[in-house]
């Protein structure tokens, strides 16, 4: 996005609040390319499991390499609406550390359409763990492809801890550093998440020791993989992604039954154009295929891990 581009989004978002026009007016447009809803129609339910909330009014940790400008609960709203996404979860990025308060609070207005994954450390309490839970809070993360303040050594300590919560472990990891914890993964106590395709790196794809690794953890069956962000790790790049699309099919035949979909929004690894949001919605419908797949990966597999009625 270009300065003046910047520029004038800002003055808008002024002209806005001036004007006491709707809070979206400006949403699609600052962080999802198109306007147009999808093609696939998404089932009624759907749920996003992976997307993020950037607010100005919390303090971002030191040493954070992502540092997006604000991306909100209004502007989230209205590419729901698009999209037809009934319910979401809202991830704590790497931006803020382990402070978790702009995802709660996120939390509070979207209300019990929504679910949380936040990031901790292991200085924290029972006593706050289970203030996360009352907040809607049902996982943590663990962000291995940046340095940060949940570190790998933590993933069994804090698994063990969680687990009575009912909670999961969540890990985005460069996916060329998955076998070296594959062994550590595989012993966890509770369910884990692999998010964005398990980020197989390319060329290689399917041939990838990433790959067999995931595919062991996925075949194992306590394993979940995230259908988000095939822009991450693609050579062949957009709209197809086709580099990644017989990836994303292995996984899902292996076990579609525990399969999830997120947007990523808002995108914030992606520094230039943003990536069309009904379109990754399209293309990840293409991949599933089945209906009654769809209506799995879409609805009811993240209605079950994250605790949805």
């Amino acid at each position: 996005m270009t300065t003046n581009r910047r520029a004038f989004l800002r003055y808008a978002g002024a002209l806005t609040a001036a004007c006491a026009l709707p809070a979206t007016t400006f949403a699609d447009e600052t962080w999802s390319s198109g306007t147009q809803p999808p093609s696939f129609r998404l089932p009624d339910g759907a749920i996003d499991c992976h997307m993020h909330i950037y607010d100005d009014r919390f303090p971002i940790a030191a040493g954070a390499t992502l540092r997006p400008p604000n991306a909100t609960v209004a502007q989230y709203r209205a590419l729901q609406k698009r999209l037809g996404v009934s319910r979401n979860v809202v991830v704590t990025p790497s931006t803020y550390g382990t402070d978790n308060r702009c995802t709660l609070d996120a939390l509070k207005h979207f209300g019990d359409d929504a679910r949380g994954v936040a990031v901790v450390d292991a200085s924290v309490t029972d006593d706050e763990l289970h203030a996360l839970h009352r907040g809607g809070i049902r996982a943590i993360r663990f962000n291995l492809s940046f340095p940060g303040a949940a570190t790998a050594e933590m993933i069994a300590p804090l698994a063990a801890r969680i687990a009575n919560l009912g909670w999961h472990i969540e890990i985005v990891i460069p996916g060329a550093k998955l076998p070296a914890i594959e062994s550590q993964l595989s012993a966890l106590p509770c369910p884990l998440v692999i998010d964005h395709i398990a980020h197989v790196p390319q060329p290689e794809g399917t041939s990838s020791e990433a790959f067999r690794a995931a595919r062991r953890l996925v075949e194992k069956g306590n394993t979940w993989i995230t259908l988000s962000g095939p822009y991450v790790d693609t050579k062949s790049g957009a709209p197809a992604y086709a580099d990644v699309a017989p990836v994303a099919k292995a996984f899902i035949d292996m076990a579609p039954e525990r399969m999830l979909w997120g947007t990523d929004w808002p995108h914030p690894s992606e520094k230039g154009a943003k990536p069309g949001d009904a379109i990754l919605v399209d293309v990840i419908a293409g991949w599933i295929g089945r209906a009654d797949w769809q209506r799995m990966i879409f609805v009811s597999n993240p209605a079950k891990l994250y605790g949805f009625a």
